[in-house]
C-alpha cells in the first residue's frame, strides 16, 4: 500500500518527492518488520515470496526508490554537486544490494528476470551519475586534470550501458522507454563534456590527467533509511479508532458458547412458540367457536339492522362480483378439470409410446437366432424404468390432483346457489334476505337483554385485541433475549475457578445458566392460566345472556330466518373466498405440472422413436419402409439385410469432365 501511494506521486516537484520518499521508507520498513517480526516467528514452512532473501529484495528496492527521491530534490534544489554526486553513488549501491540479495538461486522464477536488468542498467547510470556530477565539482574547482579522469570513469559506465541495451535483445525490449531515453541524454552530456574537458585542459591547462582507479572514491550520502510505520508497529494502539476499526474477532466466542446458545434458542423456541403462543392462539380459537355456535354477533345484527346488509355481507359481495362471482368461479373450476384431464392425456400417450416399443422389441426377439445381434439386443423393461418410474409418480400425484378437484366441484355444487346469488346486484341480495321496517324487540326488559349481550361481546373483542398485544410483546421480548453475554460471563467465571490453564468446557455446565433465564418467562404462564379462567367466565356468562336473548326473540320468527340467510350469506363468502383461493393455487400447480409432464411425453417418444429405428436397422428394413408385422420380417446373414445384395448399386452421380455433354432430346 506504501509503495503504491509512493508510485502515485507525480515526483514532479519537491513538495511530491517528499511525501514519495516517505511512502517508500515506510514501504522498506514494513518490509523489514516482516522479515524480523513475522516471518522469524513462523514454525511453518513458507512460499517463496515470504523467504528472507525475497523480503531483503523488496526492502532494498523501497530503498533504492527513496534515495532517488532524494537525488531527483537535490537537482530541483540545486544542491552542490559533490552533495549530488554523494547521494547519486548511495542509490547505486543500494540497486547493488538488491541485486545481490534478488540473485539468489532459490529467487528463480520468483523475481522477473526485467527487474534484475533494470536494476543493473540503474546501478550504472548513477554510478556514472556520481562521476560526472564529481567532474562537475572539479571544473568548478579548478582541478581540469581531475575532471578529465571522471568523465573518462563515467563514460566507461555509459558503454557498459550500451553494450548491454546494444547486444542483448531482451534487455532493450524489457527496459522502459523513459529509461532508454534517461540513458541516452547521460551519454551525450557526458560525451559532450568530455570532448569539451579533454581540449581544454589539452589546450589550455595542461594538468596531468590520473588514472582512473588513482581517483579518491566518492563517499555516499545515505538518507534514505527503514521506518516501519506506527500503526505497523503498535496496531494495538489503533484498534477502534478511524485507521483501523473496530477488531475484527472481537465478537469471536468459543464454539461451545455457539454450542451452548443454539441449545438455549431451541428450548427457548420450544417454551415460547410451541407452548405459550400456542396455547393463547388455542384459547382464541375456543372463544370463536363458542360464538360461532351461538352464531354471534350476527343474531345481534339481524336484530339492529332489520333492514339491508351488513357490512361484511357487502363487501364480501363486491370481493365476489369483482372476481366474476359463481360464472367466474366456474370457469376456473372447468379449467381445473380440463388442465387435469390433459395432464392424464399425457401419461397415457406416454405410457402408449412406451407400451408399443416394448410390443416392438418383443417381436424383434421372436424368431432371432441365440447370438445374433436381435437376441442379444437391450430388454426394453431393463431401459424403461425410470421412465414408468416417473410415470407412476404423476399418475399418483394427478389422481390426487383429481381428487382435490372433486372436492372443490362438490362444494362448489353446493354452495352454487349462494355464490350466484353472492354476485347478483345488491338490490337482488336484499330481496333476497327477509327483512322487517321496525325493531322486532321493543320491549324495554328485551333491550336490555341485548345491551348485556353487546357489552359482553364488546369485553370479548377487548381481550382479543390486548392477547394480541401480549403475544407480540412476548416475541419482541424472545428476540432481543441474548444470552450469549451471560454465556461468556459464566465460561470466564468457570474459568477462574478451575485449577488448571487447559480447559473443556460442556454443555451441561450450563444447564444452571439455562433455568435461571427461562424463569423470567414463568410470569407468562400465569398471565395464560388467568386468562383461561377470565375467558371461561366470560364465555359462560355470555351463553346465559344468550339463552334470554333466544327466549326473547322466540316469538319473533322472521328475525330467525334473516339471522339463518345472514350466516348463510357470511359462510358462503368463506367458502367462495376458499374455493377460489384453491383453484388459483391449482391453475398455477397444473401450469408446471404440464410442462413437466410435456417433458416426460416428448423424452418417452424420443426413446421409442430411436429403439424403433435401431429395430428397422436389425430386421433390415429402410426408414422408409413401414412394416405390417415387423416380426415376419428374415434373420440378417453376413451382416447385411435381405435384398442388398440383388439391389444395383446406384450410378456415380460424381461429374467426369472427360465425358461429354448429352443434353435431353425435346419430346
Amino acid at each position: 500500500m506504501y509503495s503504491q501511494l509512493a508510485c502515485r506521486e507525480s515526483r514532479s516537484d519537491k513538495d511530491s518527492l517528499t511525501r514519495a520518499f516517505g511512502f517508500f521508507q515506510s514501504a522498506a520498513g514494513v518490509f523489514g518488520y516482516l522479515q524480523q517480526r513475522i516471518v522469524s516467528e513462523c514454525r511453518t514452512q513458507l512460499t517463496t515470496d515470504m523467504s528472507s532473501y525475497m523480503l531483503t529484495t523488496l526492502e532494498n528496492i523501497m530503498l533504492c526508490q527513496a534515495q532517488e527521491c532524494v537525488w531527483h530534490r537535490s537537482i530541483l534544489s540545486h544542491m552542490k554537486d559533490s552533495n549530488v554526486a554523494r547521494v547519486a553513488v548511495q542509490v547505486a549501491e543500494f540497486y547493488d544490494l538488491a541485486i545481490e540479495s534478488g540473485s539468489q538461486g532459490s529467487l528463480a522464477g520468483t523475481i522477473p528476470p526485467n527487474w534484475l536488468d533494470h536494476f543493473k542498467v540503474k546501478r550504472l547510470y548513477f554510478y556514472a551519475e556520481a562521476q560526472y556530477r564529481k567532474a562537475l565539482d572539479c571544473l568548478a574547482n579548478s582541478q581540469y586534470g581531475e575532471e578529465v579522469a571522471r568523465l573518462q570513469a563515467a563514460q566507461e559506465y555509459c558503454s557498459q550501458i550500451n553494450e548491454l541495451v546494444t547486444y542483448n535483445q531482451r534487455w532493450s525490449k524489457t527496459l522502459r522507454a523513459a529509461v532508454v531515453d534517461m540513458v541516452r541524454l547521460q551519454a551525450e552530456q557526458v560525451g559532450g563534456n568530455r570532448v569539451r574537458a579533454e581540449r581544454d585542459n589539452d589546450v589550455i591547462y595542461l594538468d596531468p590527467v590520473p588514472a582512473p582507479t588513482a581517483l579518491a572514491p566518492i563517499s555516499p550520502y545515505k538518507l534514505a533509511q527503514s521506518k516501519t510505520p506506527e500503526i505497523v508497529e503498535n496496531p494495538g494502539q489503533y484498534l477502534g479508532e478511524e485507521e483501523l476499526g473496530p477488531p475484527l474477532f472481537k465478537g469471536l466466542v468459543p464454539f461451545v458458547i455457539h454450542q451452548a446458545a443454539s441449545l438455549y434458542e431451541d428450548r427457548k423456541d420450544q417454551l415460547v412458540a410451541k407452548d405459550l403462543i400456542i396455547s393463547l392462539d388455542e384459547l382464541t380459537a375456543d372463544c370463536e367457536s363458542v360464538l360461532n355456535s351461538l352464531n354471534l354477533p350476527h343474531a345481534i345484527d339481524a336484530i339492529q339492522k332489520p333492514v339491508g346488509l351488513p357490512p361484511n355481507i357487502l363487501v364480501g359481495a363486491d370481493e365476489i362480483k369483482s372476481e366474476g362471482g359463481f360464472i367466474g368461479l366456474k370457469r376456473l373450476l372447468d379449467n381445473a378439470l380440463s388442465s387435469n384431464a390433459a395432464a392424464t392425456n399425457l401419461l397415457t400417450a406416454a405410457e402408449s409410446a412406451l407400451n408399443e416399443e416394448a410390443h416392438e422389441d418383443l417381436q424383434v426377439r421372436q424368431g432371432a437366432n441365440s447370438g445374433s445381434p436381435r437376441a442379444r439386443r437391450a430388454e426394453s423393461s431393463e431401459l424403461t424404468n425410470t421412465f414408468r418410474a416417473e410415470i407412476a409418480k404423476y399418475r399418483e400425484i394427478v389422481n390426487k390432483a383429481r381428487d382435490s378437484d372433486a372436492t372443490i366441484k362438490m362444494q362448489v355444487d353446493t354452495w352454487a346457489k349462494f355464490f350466484a346469488l353472492l354476485g347478483s346486484p345488491r338490490e337482488e341480495i336484499e330481496r333476497q334476505v327477509p327483512s322487517t321496517t321496525v325493531n322486532p324487540l321493543t320491549d324495554p326488559h328485551h333491550c336490555q337483554i341485548v345491551e348485556r349481550l353487546q357489552q359482553y361481546l364488546s369485553e370479548v373483542a377487548v381481550m382479543r385485541r390486548e392477547r394480541l398485544k401480549s403475544v407480540e410483546k412476548l416475541k419482541r421480548i424472545s428476540s432481543e433475549d441474548d444470552i450469549t453475554p451471560a454465556l461468556t460471563e459464566e465460561m470466564q467465571r468457570l474459568a477462574a475457578l478451575s485449577s488448571t490453564p487447559i480447559l473443556q468446557f460442556e454443555l451441561h455446565q450450563f444447564e444452571d445458566l439455562f433455568s435461571q433465564k427461562l424463569d423470567k418467562y414463568t410470569s407468562w404462564r400465569k398471565y395464560i392460566d388467568e386468562e383461561k379462567e377470565a375467558q371461561v367466565e366470560l364465555l359462560d356468562t355470555i351463553r346465559e345472556a344468550n339463552q334470554a336473548f333466544l327466549m326473547a326473540r322466540s316469538n319473533h320468527p322472521l328475525l330467525q330466518q334473516r339471522e339463518k340467510a345472514l350466516s348463510n350469506l357470511e359462510t358462503g363468502i368463506k367458502r367462495f373466498r376458499d374455493a377460489s383461493f384453491n383453484l388459483h393455487d391449482g391453475a398455477r400447480f397444473y401450469a408446471t405440472l404440464e410442462a413437466e409432464l410435456q417433458k416426460l411425453k416428448e423424452g418417452c417418444l424420443d426413446f421409442a422413436m430411436a429403439r424403433h429405428l435401431d429395430a428397422l436397422d436389425l430386421m433390415g428394413v429402410g426408414h422408409g419402409e413401414i412394416p405390417r408385422d415387423i416380426s415376419q420380417l428374415p434373420e440378417q446373414h453376413n451382416g447385411s439385410p435381405p435384398g442388398q445384395q440383388q439391389r444395383q448399386q446406384p450410378p456415380n452421380l460424381v461429374w467426369d469432365p472427360s465425358m461429354p455433354l448429352k443434353y435431353a432430346t425435346p419430346k
